[in-house]
């Protein structure tokens, strides 16, 4: 089966970057960037092809993916325009889209067909699966129902809109939250708070909080400050919300009590279904409770911790935790990570990695077991004992060196280590056999 080619116009870094992953299994993606000795490096370790040339990629794309900072996005679109092959299409994935959409209109050549799109996550999501992705098209071909089908494919959540209903949303899901949390944080950095020493005196609320603040401040400032300049609502959503704080800044200071409650309940009646944000928030602080919580229990007991970003697993006996980190001992080696970089593995997850990951033991064991002994019985008890893989019956004699009245069954057991196999002969003696 021939594989369509995707290619992807910035593909060495963002989002761009990350599409990579979810693309390369299925179909033959080729990038551009524009640090080519970056792209190349980068093409090889991802295991996909680099092109040099934005226009010779367009010419070899059954779909080309515009993945571009937001500001180059329609100068991208036209320069790549003439060189798209008839019958194929162009996606962008910027937080905009009536600008990008406008400029498809008029660039790309008729037999050429666009869909606009929003993927509403950041690089560093891991997976698809429950994430949502808005859709725009003005109309809609035949490639429409195939990345529909795709993206449901994947569990995605797909929104379905035009330009400007989406960019007005986005001015409320990026342009406000994002204006509200850079404003918070440059707050505490102008009273010179140490966010450090405040962990000592915040609540789960505040933790949440912070943390949330930490992740979009952390992002690119640069995409930060581009999603709030393009986007045409942007103006107003700033001013609303700058007469916001002002307003209630002048409340509080003129001692009005009546003013704040009334604002207060109105904008808490205006939140909408207050029971399931509580709900949401209350799983949110349970979750971090309750992580916490079993590793506190776990200290002096083997345990699996997953990186969720780099994927890795981290195996061994835990030492110690704090409020922000779990040390690990495999051996001599120790390792330290932090609580909220990790998610703990289940014990079937850890065997599961026990399995694929450790050099297991096998012996085959020879017992003398009275003549009524059920062998299956055995293999099926054997199965339930801790790190054990597998079990087998190789081998039943009965003659010279065994009693009458018993029975001599060889069985192949392979385990994680050599102490569990001695587990299993503990257990043949139990059943009243004889190692012989």
């Amino acid at each position: 089966m021939i594989k369509m080619n995707v290619g992807i116009i910035g593909g060495t870094d963002g989002l761009g970057k990350t599409l990579i992953y979810y693309f390369r299994d299925e179909f033959e993606v080729y990038i551009t960037g524009t640090d080519h000795k970056k792209g190349r490096k980068i093409a090889k370790e991802l295991n996909v092809q680099y092109i040099e040339s934005n226009a010779g990629l367009a010419n070899i794309s059954d779909i080309l993916v515009i993945a571009v900072p937001i500001q180059f996005t329609s100068d991208v679109i036209r320069e790549v325009a003439p060189f798209m092959k008839s019958g194929t299409l162009m996606v962008d994935v910027t937080s905009v889209k009536e600008e990008p959409s406008k400029t498809m209109a008029e660039a790309l050549p008729d037999n050429v067909e666009y869909i606009p799109t929003h993927p509403v996550f950041g690089p560093r999501t891991t997976r698809l699966d429950n994430q949502v992705i808005v859709l725009t098209a003005d109309k809609k071909g035949k490639w429409y129902p195939k990345v529909y089908n795709y993206l449901a494919g994947k569990n995605m959540r797909i929104i379905e809109t035009t330009a400007e209903k989406h960019d007005f949303m986005m001015s409320i899901v990026q342009v406000l939250t994002h204006f509200s949390f850079i404003s918070t944080a440059s707050a505490i950095e102008k009273l010179k708070v140490d966010l450090t020493e405040s962990e000592d005196y915040e609540s789960p609320i505040y933790n949440l909080m912070i943390d949330m603040i930490a992740r979009i401040v952390a992002q690119n400032p640069y995409l930060t400050y581009n999603i709030q300049s393009m986007n045409n609502n942007g103006p107003k959503i700033r001013n609303t919300f700058a007469d916001a704080v002002v307003e209630l800044r002048d409340v509080i200071n003129n001692k009005d009590e009546d003013k704040f409650v009334e604002i207060a309940i109105k904008a808490t009646k205006h939140m909408g279904d207050i029971t399931n944000a509580l709900g949401r928030s209350d799983k949110a602080i349970s979750a971090l409770s309750y992580e916490y919580t079993y590793l506190t229990q776990s200290i002096g007991q083997e345990v699996g911790l997953k990186h969720i970003y780099s994927g890795k697993i981290h195996v061994g006996i835990l030492e110690s935790i704090d409020n922000k980190t779990a040390v690990l001992r495999n051996g001599n080696k120790v390792k330290k990570l932090r609580i909220a970089n990790i998610r703990i593995l289940l014990p079937s997850e850890l065997y599961q990695w026990k399995i694929e990951n450790l050099n297991t033991k096998t012996e085959f064991i020879s017992c003398a077991f009275p003549k009524n002994v059920n062998a299956e019985t055995i293999e099926d008890t054997v199965m339930n004992i801790d790190n054990i893989i597998d079990v087998k019956l190789t081998d039943a004699y009965a003659g010279p060196q065994i009693d009458d009245d018993k029975i001599s069954l060889t069985f192949s057991v392979t385990a994680l280590g050599k102490s569990d196999i001695e587990n299993v002969k503990k257990l043949f003696t139990g059943f009243g056999g004889t190692i012989r």
